[in-house]
């Protein structure tokens, strides 16, 4: 079982992989970034909320509740920011190192709003 830091803990794309894929993932993908940036290309399988939705006190989506979160954004930067916000609120929270920009770079894929290959931001 992963165990998780409450705050500062960051994973590379492999570990966040790994983490949150198969049939019964150890924690839910946790996308921070805004309605565009998802639409045009997220990992398969990941959870949207925008960090300005959780900045403004917004829940997290039934699927991500009480669940192990690794968060990603575009570069690392907001997702480190959500998951600093998200352990403050008692979640056990990671963020991805290089966001999508290295998740997309790894090869792994993106999908676009309607499952299709999409691309990242």
């Amino acid at each position: 079982m992963f165990l998780f830091r409450r705050t500062g803990a960051r994973v590379t794309v492999d570990e966040a992989r790994s983490r949150t894929s198969g049939d019964q993932p150890e924690a839910v993908l946790l996308d921070v970034r805004e309605k565009p940036e998802w639409t045009v290309g997220h990992a398969p399988g990941a959870v949207h909320v925008p960090l300005t939705r959780l900045l403004a006190g917004g829940a997290l989506p039934a699927e991500a509740q009480g669940r192990p979160l690794v968060v990603i954004c575009r570069s690392g930067h907001r997702s480190r920011q959500a998951a600093g916000l998200l352990a403050e609120r008692g979640a056990q929270a990671v963020d991805v190192e290089g966001g999508m920009n290295a998740w997309a770079a790894a090869g792994y894929p993106v999908v676009d709003e309607r499952g299709n290959s999409g691309k990242t931001t």
